[in-house]
């Protein structure tokens, strides 16, 4: 982003006028310092007038007082947040980091200051609705896990270890992403063979605008996938495969070794460590479970290794098909690590007769939205029409929520990759609904949708994936449980005080729809005839929705037990790759290399929050699966779905939000406790290896 040559007065600043939406396009590095400082001065002094002896201990007097002033603190630093992760600059994060240890410390502050934990003890529980009793819960909660209680030392310990590992999470995330966005190489035409034809283009034009010959590669999804997928010569995934492996790690090539994460992973997972025995608690798995669904490490490393039981017979059927087509079909008697995505794309394309790309053609990114729309729109009884508001990118979308002509929520979305944007994709949330305290006003919920799609080439519509469909449809899903909130007390509305282990369900429960005739029929138009997307070749993606499940099931819980037993078992003072190599030696069916190093850029546990909470993907996927059965048992014979079911997960999933435990509102919907047994058969992993095999 540009930055003004002058200083800017606090007048004009666009960070302390957010009152509706974010000036996303006139906020500046210079703008964050002298904002952050007035909002923090104008919350630190709500805090002291809270916390005095004579102020009332009521909830509404607090939250006029308080939380107003937090929240505008929250809504500013979540601006350049996020500008930081969707449109990073040397300056912007310059003050970025600047900013964040005093961010920090104000937050840890507020959260063990103990007059205001005794203030909220003092409050009459009687007298508060049942959200407000929720809410509070979670506060006298969150104020032990914060500090609270702790006295002296310990107390001064706790907050310098926040404040530390906040600074680390923003290192590890720049690193990922400078280590990422570095590297680069310029294939000839030979190389390219068996690349798509779409991604070949890209890389040409990527190529041209540096002045160079060639194909420029990158690391980003968008590019590094299909070169795993199609590209023929060997030589050239190893080299590509090599370089994201080894991404932020001492094994990058040349100058990527400046990026390293490892000393920042140690001194992050001694943090966590000592944090958790500062709060009484064995290791940091025990902390992180506390506002869980799950009761313990435990159940999480005995729920996580029963899955890996279950699906390694289909799993190891899978490398036996894999390995049988390789040698027979491909001549590759020796397969590498960075072999077997390509042996896959093969041995689907003949298996189930069609290949990712000739999908990816009646995928245009205009007719998915449309489609997304259409099903959100018929199932929750809402309007999804464009709207305006500042962006800070030409390609970002924004759009408004409306039901009976009033609008209820706004949404913004971000779709293409680019330089400057971290990788993934993630739903977070602008503002949420909250009955204001300080004006008696409704304050309605906004979100934003981020993805990291392939831009589209020559004037024609971005291409997607059906796995980049699927992300669309899971962060729609996110979107929605911020967005269709009936809640309005800000803390328990939407997304907000819902399990982390829960928070999936809604995402992952959206993506069945990917997998739906009546959905997919709607969505699709071929880039260049306009044709829908063929019911033959529909069949065949059906056909192939199982393929390699084993697989990748057992690559999920890899993750999900790694990062528990890092957290839990692991001595911080060891060698995490050695743990993660135990792992894959008890879990995994297909060798690495020597000089994989995955955990150095696995965001999600070192600076996306899932910290001894990556389980929750597998966790949440058993309620997802379970609650989309509901809408197939009461489907109708033209594959449409029941308008009652439909609103009962409405009434009681998306919009208690987290107003009620998670297990409460799903009992409610399902008319019991989740099952396993949806998810299994969803995955084709109710059978045998052999059976579902020819199914």
């Amino acid at each position: 982003m540009p930055v003004m040559t002058t200083t800017a007065t606090l007048q004009d600043n666009p960070l302390l006028h957010i009152d509706v939406l974010p000036r996303f396009d006139q906020i500046r590095a210079e703008h964050v310092a002298p904002a952050i400082e007035q909002l923090i001065a104008r919350a630190s002094a709500a805090l002291e007038t809270v916390t005095a002896p004579d102020f009332p201990a009521q909830w509404q007097a607090v939250a006029k007082e308080l939380d107003t002033a937090t929240e505008a603190l929250g809504r500013a630093w979540g601006a350049v947040s996020h500008l930081s992760s969707v449109a990073d600059t040397p300056e912007l994060r310059a003050a970025f980091n600047a900013a964040l240890p005093v961010v920090t410390e104000f937050w840890t502050r507020l959260g063990a200051d103990e007059r205001l934990y005794a203030k909220y003890k003092a409050m009459d529980v009687d007298s508060l609705t049942t959200e407000q009793r929720k809410a509070h819960a979670n506060a006298l909660r969150g104020f032990v896990l914060s500090g609270a209680e702790l006295q002296g030392a310990a107390k001064e310990r706790f907050a310098a270890i926040q404040e530390r590992s906040a600074a680390l999470a923003q290192k590890f995330s720049e690193n990922t992403l400078d280590a990422t966005d570095r590297w680069a190489y310029y294939a000839s035409a030979e190389e390219m063979a068996g690349i798509p034809s779409d991604v070949q283009e890209a890389a040409r034009a990527a190529a041209q605008a540096e002045g160079k010959e060639g194909y420029k590669l990158t690391l980003k999804i968008p590019c590094y996938l299909p070169v795993m997928q199609f590209a023929q010569s060997s030589a050239l995934r190893e080299k590509v495969y090599r370089a994201y492996v080894t991404r932020a790690s001492d094994q990058a090539e040349g100058d990527g070794k400046q990026y390293d994460n490892r000393t920042i992973i140690e001194e992050i997972l001694a943090l966590r460590r000592e944090e958790a025995q500062l709060l009484g608690y064995q290791n940091f798995g025990e902390v992180s479970l506390v506002p869980k669904m799950a009761n313990s490490p435990q159940e999480v490393i005995d729920f996580l290794r029963d899955l890996a039981r279950r699906a390694r017979p289909y799993a190891e059927q899978d490398v036996r098909d894999l390995r049988a087509f390789a040698k027979e079909q491909l001549g590759i008697t020796d397969p590498q690590p960075w072999d077997w995505t390509f042996i896959a794309e093969k041995l689907k394309e003949q298996r189930y007769a069609f290949n990712e790309q000739e999908v990816k053609e009646y995928f245009t990114a205009p007719k998915v939205l449309a489609g997304l729309f259409k099903i959100i729109e018929s199932l929750f009884n809402v309007r999804i029409e464009p709207d305006t508001a500042p962006v800070w990118h030409p390609a970002v979308q924004f759009y408004a929520l409306k039901r009976n002509g009033q609008t209820i929520a706004q949404f913004y979305l971000d779709q293409p990759a680019r330089n400057g944007k971290r990788g993934g994709a993630w739903m977070d949330d602008v503002r949420s609904r909250w009955l204001r305290p300080d004006n008696g006003q409704l304050q309605t919920p906004v979100a934003h949708m981020v993805c990291n799609f392939a831009d589209g080439v020559n004037g024609q519509p971005a291409l997607l994936t059906h796995d980049d469909v699927i992300t669309l449809f899971h962060e729609s899903g996110h979107a929605l449980h911020h967005m269709l909130t009936q809640v309005q007390e800000k803390d328990v509305s939407g997304i907000n005080g819902v399990e982390w282990d829960a928070v999936e369900l809604p995402s992952q429960f959206m993506e069945n729809f990917c997998w739906e005739w009546e959905v997919l029929r709607h969505m699709t138009a071929h880039v260049r005839t306009g044709e829908p997307l063929p019911r033959a070749l529909f069949d065949k993606m059906v056909a192939a929705k199982n393929f390699q499940a084993g697989m990748q099931t057992l690559r999920q819980v890899e993750f999900a037990l790694f990062d528990m037993l890092l957290h839990t078992q692991h001595d911080p003072a060891g060698d995490y790759q050695a743990l993660l190599n135990a792992v894959r030696d008890e879990v995994a069916v297909l060798p690495t290399t020597p000089y994989n190093r995955s955990t150095n850029t696995f965001s999600h546990i070192f600076a996306g929050g899932y910290a001894a909470g990556y389980y929750s993907y597998k966790w949440a996927e058993v309620l997802s699966a379970d609650a989309y059965a509901a809408f197939e048992e009461t489907q109708g014979a033209d594959g449409s779905h029941s308008s009652a079911t439909g609103q009962r997960y409405l009434q009681e999933i998306l919009e208690r939000g987290g107003s009620r435990s998670a297990l409460e509102n799903f009992t409610a919907f399902r008319g019991r406790a989740p099952q396993l047994d949806a998810l299994l058969r969803h995955q084709g992993m109710a059978d045998t290896p052999a059976q579902a095999a020819h199914a």
